[in-house]
């Protein structure tokens, strides 16, 4: 062991390279720069509608509802921000944000970007547009250290080894060290993909367009302020277009030279890195100040893309938008140059203009919003006005197209149809004490507590959310495991409020939570210990998602159990779609009598579903039921598994024990909602869905 000169810290090890490697030899790669022209097409303004029509249904624009609708967007509870925005739901936010608890603000957020296009024309301008892609992608929340909190991740996908590829290479991973290096950002990890080519039998080659594909992650300040695409329906406030790359305006490159097979012969480029740095902060200081109420990027598709993107998620409002104070004449350039930029929405104009000035931002007014739904485009005499409706349904296209691969044509179908029917709205209850409530018990931590109990199996995964739902409510909250009870280690004696929660249970591989309720009633302490729990008249339960099912399961499998006469005359089915369906979603509350939810009467709320046997099959009329939560809407994806009358949620006959499958505990929070109304987001501590828990508290204390 070794101690460095003039230093305290001591080495454990002090080897070279060569004592772990020996002295393998140097690799030297030779290669000639190949210089490569592409032709621009010929533009006509008179073919703009057909134009845009054309890049709203390529993928890299066109809408990914196929991709995100299958995927759990809202699992742990923790995610602040996924894809899917606004009250239509439509995957168009620009990061992901994820809270690093339930208790703080403190969260992670993650980007990416790339430009193929751009780095066939330039590899060093194409290294520059994927860095500036991913960071005008994640600059939607604020960051703990602006733009040093990032850390960048460089996937390089190349055709090495062919003639002027690994020239192309290494001046694009040159461009890009020097563009992060001048941002001041690290790359400290990555992944080489270098063999981007296919060899065919006829002697064909194809070889794919280098590029590399940057991943950004940082640390946010504050998950609650996250800025999302929807336009705020209000004619008092003005749009902003701030470009970041300082550069004339190109289409090389671009999705619409994409669309009309050409490539072009010049891109944009950044032409001043502090310049763009500058502007990531001022960005950064408005957010941090609530100075901007929506915001989104400028890349593929262009500025007229992210104009109709930021209308697409609503039901209401439109733009008027003028571009007077363009230098560029050239209409089809602005509104498709893929130049870095942003568009913002701003309601205190004065304030964020004495700031862009002090910083030095050069920025555009725009336009403003207007009632109607159509945006209106003015260039001196050249005006155009596009249904948004109408070019809403062309982007969504292409993702049924997918869909119909996966889900269908019947379901697939109806989820093009109805993307637009079924608008998020809620009615929140008249009297709410959950804000009350929370402080109630901050103040009186030393207080006995109502013992819930988490009973969890192995593969189970929505336990942490639901014991801090309860906890936040007033429970002591008691972790159990299915092997607790199997060993006879837990019995339940003492607790009054037992939840199932919500996941995989057993990976689901014999069905859903069959090998959860084998565990149970093959297992005389765990049998004994959940019969005697439901024989009592002080008790309460609830089961959630996969524990909904296995309540369900119970009741089916043993003619005997006490579940058979809460649950015994339903069963769970395959979702319609036969996949897993994600999705946040609207739910009423009828007049009920439930002990969690009877408070709640006549609510309409947001919510996060995630599963794919969630079918509620109801073979008796739907009075014979107790039946206390519903989906907002009859038709899919609404009614995301096809359950008969639309059923999410049902009780027993005295209000104590409740099976649903929507996740309430993903949802106790604001910043938990894919979609919550501005007037409350910043007064609202938490959401309703707390007080389904604070009754059950009540409820126990009153016995």
């Amino acid at each position: 062991m070794e101690t460095l000169v003039n230093s305290n810290i001591e080495i454990p090890f002090d080897l070279s390279l060569s004592d772990l490697f020996g002295n393998p030899p140097q690799t030297v790669i030779r290669d000639k720069t190949i210089v490569e022209m592409f032709d621009n097409p010929a533009l006509s303004l008179d073919n703009l509608y057909e134009y845009l029509k054309k890049v709203l249904q390529m993928e890299s624009v066109a809408c990914k509802d196929w991709l995100t609708n299958k995927v759990d967007r809202s699992v742990t509870g923790k995610v602040a921000l996924q894809q899917c925005t606004g009250e239509i739901q439509l995957p168009l936010n620009d990061c992901g944000v994820v809270a690093l608890d339930y208790s703080g603000a403190s969260g992670i957020a993650t980007s990416i970007g790339h430009a193929p296009l751009a780095a066939m024309i330039n590899p060093e301008f194409g290294s520059q547009l994927s860095i500036a892609e991913a960071l005008t992608n994640i600059i939607w929340i604020p960051l703990k250290k602006g733009l040093q909190s990032i850390s960048l991740s460089a996937n390089w996908m190349w055709a090495s080894k062919n003639e002027g590829e690994d020239a192309r290479l290494y001046s694009a991973v040159q461009a890009c060290s020097k563009f992060a290096c001048e941002l001041g950002i690290n790359i400290p990890t990555g992944k080489d993909s270098l063999s981007m080519s296919q060899n065919y039998p006829d002697g064909k080659k194809v070889i794919a367009p280098g590029t590399v594909i940057i991943s950004a992650a940082a640390e946010v300040e504050d998950v609650k302020k996250t800025i999302s695409p929807p336009i705020v329906n209000d004619c008092d406030t003005v749009i902003y277009y701030i470009d970041f790359s300082g550069d004339k305006l190109k289409l090389g490159g671009s999705v619409l030279y994409q669309t009309l097979g050409k490539i072009g012969n010049e891109c944009p480029q950044i032409i001043n890195s502090q310049y763009f740095k500058n502007i990531f902060e001022t960005i950064q200081k408005l957010i941090r100040n609530d100075l901007i109420l929506a915001g989104h990027d400028v890349s593929a598709g262009g500025l007229i893309t992210t104009l109709l993107e930021m209308c697409f998620a609503n039901q209401n409002c439109g733009l008027s938008i003028d571009f007077e104070y363009f230098n560029e004449k050239n209409l089809l350039k602005i509104l498709f140059a893929e130049n870095p930029a942003v568009v913002i929405q701003v309601k205190n104009c004065k304030e964020v203009d004495k700031i862009f000035k002090v910083n030095k931002i050069r920025y555009i007014k725009i336009g403003k919003p207007i009632a109607e739904r159509r945006i209106d485009i003015k260039k001196k005499k050249e005006c155009f006005s596009f249904s948004i409706n109408e070019l809403r349904d062309v982007w969504y296209e292409k993702s049924y197209f997918f869909d119909k691969k996966q889900s269908g044509e019947i379901c697939a179908g109806a989820r093009f149809e109805n993307y637009k029917k079924q608008p998020l709205n809620f009615t929140f209850p008249a009297f709410e004490n959950s804000n009350l409530m929370i402080e109630t018990n901050s103040k009186n931590k030393s207080s006995k507590k109502p013992v819930a109990a988490i009973l969890r199996d192995k593969g189970t995964n929505g336990e942490r959310e639901m014991a801090y739902s309860l906890f936040l409510s007033g429970f002591d909250v008691k972790d159990v495991h299915l092997s607790d009870l199997i060993s006879g280690r837990e019995t339940l004696e003492n607790v009054n409020f037992i939840v199932f929660c919500g996941g995989f249970s057993n990976s689901d591989v014999f069905g859903s939570a069959k090998g959860w309720a084998g565990g149970i009633l093959f297992n005389q302490k765990a049998k004994t210990a959940i019969e005697n729990f439901y024989r009592r008249v002080d008790t309460l339960s609830l089961g959630v998602c996969n524990g909904c099912q296995l309540m369900v399961q119970l009741a089916a499998f043993e003619q005997n159990t006490s579940f058979k006469n809460l649950f015994g005359k339903l069963k769970m089915l395959h979702n319609d779609s036969q996949k897993f369906e994600s999705g946040f979603i609207s739910v009423e509350i009828p007049q009920n009598n439930s002990v969690m939810f009877g408070s709640l009467s006549g609510s309409k709320l947001g919510i996060w579903v995630a599963h794919g046997e969630g079918k509620f099959h109801l073979s008796d009329k739907e009075s014979d039921y107790n039946i206390v939560l519903k989906y907002a809407y009859s038709d899919y994806p609404a009614n995301p598994n096809g359950s008969d009358y639309d059923v999410a949620g049902i009780c027993s006959a005295d209000g104590r024990h409740l099976i649903m499958m929507p996740h309430l505990e993903r949802a106790i929070f604001p910043w938990q909602w894919a979609y919550y109304p501005l007037e409350r987001k910043r007064t609202d501590k938490v959401t309703t869905w707390l007080q389904a828990f604070v009754n059950a508290k009540i409820w126990i204390e009153n016995l």
